[in-house]
């Protein structure tokens, strides 16, 4: 018996056109494995309400043709069902396809929807959002909503927001209570990643999984201008974790309270929250179609990549070190100098 598939294309996500799509979905899909319909979003949450209406209706998979945005839509709709997620990345980012190893190449992921190989992985949830790849506060919450008012996409417009909103940002001071006790950190962000990266092979969690049934939280202390090009070095080694200014520790579900009332971020979309936050994983609570021939070494850093973050984060404490030495000696001068000429 043929199994059912709906494609839910965002027209507007990412930066290219998808004129080209329907062909291809015609060309390549196995067409005595499947049925398929294609259906285009044309508003905000669209994707979702077709979504809903797929696993209503007993379809076998739904496939989000779009990019991070429009993958939470359709995901959110279809957890705790039998009807599984596949993915068409298309969008800017393209985070949680890029952490299951799809290809970004619209032939070869219709070869991997045609093997339809179904794993059940885990989604999380901040509040009452539903996310399956990252969510956070502080600078990357700050800067998804930068990036949505932008109007623009793609990461050229990502990366101006970070160089031009980063050096003036403020860190705050939470408080997080976990399986462990309650505590304390000033932080820059707090990342909870349920995948290994927010997008475009920029690793916040290298080393988090999808089947693990826990969180990676990533917390970044505040640092000075000298520390952010090894900071983004790592983030794109996949080394973000071997990071002296980066504390991470795995749960399950944790509570995070901070001062002021601020924005969010769940999958790279900005939401205002309040001041209490809890975020909770669901374990093997969505099913995704996955690529059966992926590498899953590309994950991982190199040898020379692992030699080299560790290498630069020394220098960078010896240099720390130095700079807190150096800013003693002053005082130390004018220390000697009372004593002598009393």
């Amino acid at each position: 018996m043929k199994k059912k598939i709906v494609f839910i294309m965002n027209p507007k996500s990412g930066s290219g056109s998808k004129k080209g799509i329907p062909e291809a979905i015609e060309k390549y899909i196995d067409a005595e494995r499947f049925d398929y319909e294609i259906r285009n979003t044309e508003y905000a949450g669209h994707a979702c309400k077709i979504a809903s209406q797929a696993k209503d209706q007993g379809v076998d998979v739904v496939v989000a043709v779009g990019g991070d945005g429009t993958v939470n839509e359709v995901a959110r709709a279809i957890v705790e069902s039998n009807t599984a997620l596949g993915i068409i990345p298309c969008g800017s980012g393209n985070g949680l396809a890029r952490h299951l190893l799809l290809p970004m190449n619209i032939k070869k992921c219709l070869q991997v929807i045609n093997k339809c190989e179904i794993h059940s992985l885990d989604y999380g949830r901040i509040n009452e959002h539903y996310f399956f790849c990252t969510c956070g506060m502080g600078f990357d919450a700050f800067v998804s909503q930068k990036f949505a008012e932008s109007g623009k996409r793609g990461p050229i417009t990502y990366a101006e927001n970070i160089l031009r909103e980063g050096l003036t940002y403020e860190p705050e001071t939470y408080e997080i209570e976990d399986e462990t006790g309650v505590h304390r950190y000033k932080a820059f962000l707090i990342s909870c990643a349920n995948a290994s990266q927010y997008g475009n092979n920029a690793y916040i969690a290298p080393g988090a999984s999808m089947s693990d049934g826990l969180l990676d939280v990533i917390i970044m202390e505040p640092f000075d201008l000298l520390d952010a090009p090894q900071i983004s070095l790592d983030m794109f080694n996949k080394t973000l974790d071997k990071n002296s200014k980066i504390k991470t520790f795995r749960c399950k579900e944790l509570k995070i309270h901070r001062k002021n009332e601020g924005v969010i971020h769940f999958d790279g979309d900005p939401v205002n929250a309040g001041k209490d936050i809890s975020v909770s994983l669901k374990e093997k609570g969505i099913k995704m179609i996955v690529n059966p021939d992926a590498d899953k070494s590309q994950r991982e850093p190199n040898a020379f990549q692992t030699v080299a973050a560790s290498l630069f984060n020394d220098l960078n404490d010896i240099r720390r070190s130095l700079n807190k030495q150096s800013q003693k000696l002053p005082l130390l001068g004018k220390v000697l100098h009372r004593k002598l000429t009393k």
